[in-house]
């Protein structure tokens, strides 16, 4: 089965957060629930879970709390792995996984955003990803800044490597860029000590700068080569 990595089980631990105690999740200041205390929304403790087996009054570690993310992990990663039939990076994986995580795996199989990827559309989740930014208040939708700020952070994640790939064409590894700050930096320099040789005159200069500009041109040559193959 295929597990999240480590950068999307980290993100899941901050969204989520951690909680020692049984809690009603509608209260936003998540005081613990003692027995008989009337629960409006669904208890949760630890890292998010929820459950029969969650009980006012409960407490957890943080260990415990990490284990029970681990379990409740797996139910998600499998439908996740098992209803997206395109290849998927591993941080593309997370973001879905931490996405159905938390609108649950029933909403996911009837999503648009599901059946747009599964029809090779990667273009569309980060859309698709934003809508689902409403939770329930007073048996109305509202907009959620919370969900709002995850949706983000999620397709953020989605998008992390750059790479996508077409239906049924595996998935690429990330390359080095041939441009970047360092080549910049390292171009400037020597470009920069190059002047100096053409401030004078002579022919021995001329000679001295000609041969400078094609070694550097070699050695340029050689170095994207090797930046590109890397």
């Amino acid at each position: 089965m295929r597990r999240v990595n480590s950068l999307t089980f980290e993100k899941i631990k901050q969204w989520e957060g951690f909680v020692p105690h049984a809690y009603d999740d509608e209260d936003p200041k998540h005081r613990p629930v003692v027995p008989g205390q009337q629960v409006v929304g669904t208890l949760t403790i630890g890292y998010g879970h929820t459950g029969p087996d969650v009980k006012p009054g409960d407490k957890m570690t943080e260990a415990q709390a990490t284990q029970q993310l681990l379990i409740d992990l797996q139910r998600v990663e499998t439908a996740v792995q098992t209803m997206v039939t395109v290849d998927l990076t591993d941080n593309q994986f997370g973001a879905l996984v931490a996405f159905v995580l938390n609108i649950g795996v029933a909403a996911f199989r009837n999503s648009t955003l599901l059946k747009k990827l599964n029809a090779g559309d990667y273009a569309a989740v980060p859309g698709e990803l934003a809508r689902w930014n409403k939770r329930t208040v007073n048996k109305k939708k509202v907009v959620s800044q919370g969900l709002v700020n995850r949706r983000a952070v999620e397709a953020g994640l989605w998008a992390t490597g750059g790479f996508v790939s077409s239906k049924g064409v595996p998935v690429a590894p990330d390359t080095a860029p041939v441009l970047s700050k360092e080549t910049m930096s390292w171009g400037a320099g020597i470009l920069g000590s190059m002047g100096a040789l053409f401030t004078g005159e002579g022919p021995v200069q001329y000679a001295l700068a000609a041969v400078v500009v094609i070694g550097f041109a070699v050695g340029a040559w050689y170095f994207i080569q090797k930046r590109r193959a890397a």
